[in-house]
This record gives structure tokens, sequence and C-alpha cells, in this order.
């Protein structure tokens, strides 16, 4: 968010009783095509995602506490060994060497106030703003949020949960409402124009829960979005999923700029980025979680209503020592140079 942007998040978060908001940045620990959430076990798994978190994070991870299997982490949050991951954004250009053109990865840049981190992610956490009671995850818990098979309007739209903001200058410009908020520089598509500054994808997951399991076939029947509203507007949880939890969100800011040439871009006047299970809409992008924090410590960062990077309930680390968890790269293939199809698929 932009710096007015996380002024307003704050000056509400301790206007409300009780609101916390974590803030924080989680370093690129792997870009591979592996899926333990959506595809356990299958090397490689359909599409390239690129993941965050801890270094428990393989083609398979048991349904257990993550945070017992994991010894470092990318985010810098020590405590947080969850592992968060999305599909990766490529271009694909107008290129003589084929019709459909050739793939190449765009990178991520750190986010506002995170300098240091390398590609990866901001995830938020974010307590109920009416001051109510939330539940933090369990060990075991996982999820999932959007579609990846979605490529028109719809699906989880209407909770305002997936959109892009196309930065209009470099340094975040126009970033200055809160996410999917702002008509002028948000969508839910791709934008279909140059963004000098980037674009960044914004994922929300579900905040209500039964209670009870910890997972489902899909990933999301025991989660659900608020019966009616959104999060934001305190919209209440359903009858059949009780259990208010945090808000869970993903902010992804893809280096699009180096690729805003004209001579690259489609000749039909068509954007030319592609997520990479072959999405070139921007409705299919989605985000997939398995929580990892240690102990009870996300729970105390809710009930001490921590904000931003730093929590007197929390253990931190810096970047420098996030940066040195990795994970090894176990499907041998390129996915960071010129590619002809993208891994996995064709489009």
């Amino acid at each position: 968010m932009h710096f007015n942007a996380v002024a307003a998040l704050a000056l509400l978060a301790q206007s409300v009783n009780a609101v916390a908001v974590l803030r924080f940045g989680c370093s690129q620990i792997v870009v591979e095509r592996l899926d333990p959430l959506v595809n356990p076990d299958v090397n490689p798994s359909p599409h390239v995602h690129q993941v965050i978190g801890g270094n428990a994070f393989a083609a398979s991870i048991p349904n257990s506490d993550v945070s017992e299997i994991a010894n470092c982490t990318s985010c810098t949050f020590s405590e947080d060994l969850s592992n968060y991951w999305t599909a990766n954004m490529l271009t694909r250009p107008r290129y003589f060497k084929a019709r459909n053109g050739t793939y190449k990865r765009v990178g991520q840049m750190a986010n506002r106030f995170l300098e240091g981190e390398t590609g990866g992610m901001t995830v938020y956490y974010t307590s109920p703003y009416d001051g109510t009671k939330v539940t933090a995850f369990k060990p075991g818990f996982r999820m999932l949020a959007g579609h990846q098979e979605q490529r028109e309007l719809g699906g989880v739209t209407k909770w305002n949960a997936i959109c892009f903001r196309c930065f209009n200058t470099v340094n975040f410009g126009g970033d200055n409402l809160a996410p999917c908020s702002d008509s002028t520089v948000d969508t839910v598509a791709l934008p279909n124009k140059f963004c000098p500054g980037g674009i960044r994808t914004t994922i929300r997951f579900p905040t209500c829960w039964d209670g009870t399991n910890l997972d489902s076939p899909d990933h999301m029947s025991h989660v659900s979005y608020p019966a009616s509203g959104t999060f934001e507007s305190n919209g209440p949880c359903p009858a059949t999923h009780p259990v208010k939890l945090p808000q869970l969100m993903f902010e992804v800011i893809w280096d699009t700029a180096p690729f805003n040439d004209e001579s690259l871009w489609p000749e039909d006047g068509s954007q030319p980025f592609v997520f990479s299970q072959g999405d070139n809409t921007g409705y299919g992008q989605h985000g997939d979680y398995m929580f990892g924090w240690q102990g009870q410590s996300l729970q105390n960062a809710m009930d001490a209503s921590c904000f931003g990077a730093t929590c007197k309930a929390l253990k931190t680390q810096t970047f420098e020592e996030a940066n040195k968890c990795a994970v090894r790269n176990v499907v041998q293939e390129d996915v960071e140079g010129w590619l002809e199809e993208l891994p996995g698929m064709s489009v």
C-alpha cells in the first residue's frame, strides 16, 4: 500500500478496539512446478508457482504441524513457518520467432517499507474491524482462495477478494486507497494498458471457518467468505461457518515496466501477460496457504493488537537472515529464460 493507505489503516486499527493488522514481507524460497495442496505427491504439478515461507515446502506436506517440520522461514516474523504460494506471471510478447510468441517470467519487486525482500510477497493478517474475537488458524490448517480455471467475471470477486492495481507512476503511483477500492487504478482483470510502476496482485482469503475441519476436498468448503457484505464492512459469518478467522491477504508486485514496449505487445491491442496456469484474463489468479505458525504465536499477535512488521508478542528477523532460507529445486526445468511454451501446458 501507498503511505497514505498504510497510515489510514494504522489510524483505523488504533481507533477500533483490539484490531490487529500484521503486514510483513516474505522473500521467495523457490519457483517451481509443485503444489502440495491441490496436487499432492505430483512431481511436477500442472503449473509453476512462486513460493514463500518455511522450508518444509515439497511435493507433499504431511497433514500435521508444519512448524515442526520446517526449520527456517523467508518471512521476517521468524515464528511464521507457513507456506504461501501463487501462480507466476509471464509475458508473451509478439516475437518474430513464432506467431504466439515466447514467454518470460515476470519478476517481483519489494513492497513499500519492505526493502530487502527478494521477490516474494507481502502478507497481511487482520482481525475483524468490529473488534470481535478472532480465532487463529490451527496446526494442519490449509485453504485455497480463487479459482485457477476462472476466465470471466465472477467467482470470489463479489467479496472483493481479488484485484489488480496498475501503478500509474514509478514508486507506487496511484496507491492511495485500500486494495480493490479505487476504480481509477484497480481492476479484477489484468490491466489492458502500460502500468509504469508495475502491477500489484491482491488476494484475500475466506474469513469464516466451520470450526471443525482443517481442510476439505476442494480446500474451500471448510471456510467461507461473509454471508453478506465483505470482511471490510463487518459482514457476518454464515451459520455454517460461525468462527471468525483473521483475514489473510497476499500482495504480489510484478515488475512489468521492462515490458512496456509497444513493439512487444500484441498487434490486436490485447495485453501480453499470462499466469502460469494459462490464464491471460487475470480472473483465475489464486493463492494457496498452509498454516505453520509456531505454538500460539499468531493468536498472541492477534490478541496483542499488533500493527505492521513489528510486534511485541512476536520474534522477528532481518531480511538478510530471512533470505538465507531456501528450498532445493526438485523439478529440473527452466522457468526463468525465454520459453517456447508455459511449463506443463501450452496456450
